[in-house]
């Protein structure tokens, strides 16, 4: 975390090579793309002159929480790894309603989301899928490889697509997968149609790469983004 009031010696390091849990997915549901009341950087600073909370939790939770993390994802332990990290996510967003003004990133759907995977989890006896979310509306789901079907259809049942139903799911190929009568059940969800715009399906990645070749490069020479061809 580093120690200089600048911050400049606090930096991320990778714990484990992307290659070490290939099952691990990560779907991002999108719930909205508009700008929010209160943005990231603002919202952290209020947070920090005026929320107890975070300072707790900075000096008496984090650290602890980091170390199991580590231990969890070295460990490939995805029960460990999802129930902190929902739990983690849930106190980040008490913080935020413990700032003075309040701030609330999370949207009735968010909620909804949130009940989603409790249920889902509930159903199967134990933590498949776990949610996280950032200062934004949209959950980032985590999940492992034989789960991610059976998901997308529970969230396609819970948030049915508009008139993008062929466009709901980006990214990585998800294979259709029937939602049993005890789930439905299990669920016990009033539809909400058009709540979830589209899901992307992904996983870990190897990060930021170095490019070499200028023709790969995204910015020009100025720093811009380069014109469409």
């Amino acid at each position: 975390m580093g120690e200089q009031a600048d911050g400049k010696d606090s930096v991320a390091r990778q714990v484990a090579p992307e290659s070490h849990w290939p099952e691990l997915r990560v779907l991002i549901l999108v719930v909205s793309a508009e700008k929010k009341l209160t943005g990231s950087t603002v919202g952290m600073q209020t947070s920090v002159e005026t929320s107890p909370l975070l300072k707790f939790r900075a000096e008496a939770v984090v650290p602890a929480r980091m170390a199991e993390m580590i231990r969890h994802i070295k460990e490939r332990n995805f029960q460990g790894f999802g129930q902190l990290t929902m739990k983690d996510s849930n106190q980040f967003h008490a913080t935020c309603l413990d700032t003075f003004p309040p701030i609330s990133y999370l949207s009735d759907i968010s909620r909804r989301v949130i009940h989603l995977v409790h249920r889902f989890n509930a159903h199967h006896g134990q933590t498949k899928v776990a949610y996280t979310f950032d200062a934004g509306p949209n959950a980032v789901i985590f999940t492992l490889d034989d789960t991610v079907a059976e998901f997308v259809a529970a969230v396609r049942h819970s948030f049915p697509p508009g008139s993008n139903g062929d466009k709901f799911l980006k990214g990585l190929p998800v294979r259709p997968a029937p939602l049993s009568e005890e789930l439905k059940a299990a669920l016990g969800v009033e539809p909400t149609p058009s709540g979830i715009r589209y899901i992307i399906v992904t996983q870990v990645g190897p990060g930021p790469q170095i490019l070499d070749h200028p023709h790969a490069h995204l910015l020009g020479p100025d720093g811009l983004p380069k014109p469409m061809p």
